[in-house]
């Protein structure tokens, strides 16, 4: 038998890859929006591509704020960004 693979599709470029791939960003019943890096945290997911160019489409094209159903603070994409780099150069 196939094991299905879970495909996520990413809220910055619109592809859809595997769930392993991708960065999972969070928002929890209560408090900000927070990057998953283990994928597994309690709370509403959106994906991204690990790569800083689908963080930036998603920002312009409200992205998250459609995911999330909520406006989102400009200083949560700040540390998301952060975050994202962080990443990148590891």
């Amino acid at each position: 038998m196939n094991k299905k693979i879970p495909m996520r599709q990413c809220i910055g470029c619109g592809q859809m890859k595997n769930k392993k791939e991708m960065m999972r960003i969070l928002k929890p019943q209560e408090g900000p929006v927070l990057l998953d890096v283990t994928g597994k945290k309690n709370g509403r997911g959106a994906y991204l591509c690990r790569n800083a160019d689908c963080l930036k489409k998603a920002v312009k094209s409200k992205g998250l704020e459609r995911s999330f159903k909520m406006s989102i603070p400009t200083e949560v994409y700040d540390h998301l960004t952060e975050e994202f780099a962080k990443i990148e150069s590891e």
